[in-house]
């Protein structure tokens, strides 16, 4: 098949058909890096975790899903015209949005109340797009009318309506097994009919931050089923503004990295992860 691109995580072919084969490799990313070495069977465990997300948001927007591929880290999937926004919907406040509050008081210009600290409920959902860079470069936060100068007013419209959409879903989903879901990145693309079209991965602990309910506790870091173990650990022995490249992970990360991910799909889903 022909090799069209590769991203952070994943790769895409081309096939005889006219579709795609995605493929979930292994590499793991933060902070704009792609981090050596990768974690055991996240390609496996992300994929799964999605394919089954798929099927609990089909309701609420259509899906670029096709077939499962050859193996469990891959799928088929329809053609899409991306949307060249990162749709963020965010139910607490942490992360860069926990930056930009302490700066401007808003995230992605929505003015949220004072006196809120890492890890607060926020009143409601909002949608806090950013801007879709390329690998090795930086998403940085837009507001609203940014996203209504880049699509349209109606494009816009949509593309928060289904991010909030796919947020409240999979937050009540969550919540009913004991995790919280902080925040999510989606991608949106338009199928051959206009249509706009969930695509890539959803609600995975690439693009989510998930906290175990029992344990939330506004005021501090969270503990979380997502890769902010990782980027935690970084910040422990690398400086993300010296310009250099992040450090191998240590053994014990990339183990504790997988133990997350796989926890995550288990309680998730139900199911245990079989490769």
């Amino acid at each position: 098949m022909k090799h069209l691109h590769s991203g952070k995580v994943r790769d895409l072919y081309e096939t005889d058909e006219g579709y795609l084969l995605m493929v979930a490799s292994d590499r793991i990313s933060a902070f704009d890096y792609v981090l050596e070495p990768g974690i055991p069977d996240k390609g496996a465990i992300l994929t799964q975790m999605s394919l089954w997300w798929f099927d609990q948001l089909k309701d609420v927007v259509p899906n670029h899903i096709v077939r499962t591929g050859p193996d469990s880290r891959s799928v088929v999937c329809k053609p899409l015209r991306m949307v060249p926004v990162e749709c963020v919907a965010r139910g607490y406040l942490t992360g860069s949005g926990l930056v930009d509050y302490r700066r401007d008081g808003a995230v992605s210009g929505v003015r949220l109340p004072e006196g809120l600290v890492d890890g607060s409920q926020l009143p409601e959902p909002i949608f806090t797009p950013s801007t879709k860079a390329a690998v090795g470069e930086h998403d940085e936060p837009i507001s609203f009318e940014q996203v209504v100068e880049l699509v349209g007013e109606d494009t816009a419209e949509e593309l928060r309506r289904i991010t909030l959409a796919v947020y409240t879903r999979g937050a009540e989903l969550a919540r009913e097994r004991g995790i919280i879901l902080a925040d999510t990145k989606i991608e949106l693309g338009w199928d051959h009919d206009g249509v706009l079209t969930l695509a890539d991965e959803v609600l995975t602990p690439d693009s989510s931050r998930f906290w175990p309910a029992d344990g939330w506790q506004p005021g501090k870091s969270q503990p979380s089923f997502d890769k902010q173990y990782v980027r935690d650990w970084l910040l422990t022995v690398w400086d993300k503004d010296s310009g250099d490249a992040p450090p191998h992970l240590s053994d014990e990360v990339v183990d504790k990295t997988r133990q997350r991910y796989l926890e995550a799909y288990e309680r998730l889903t139900g199911e245990p992860f079989t490769g």
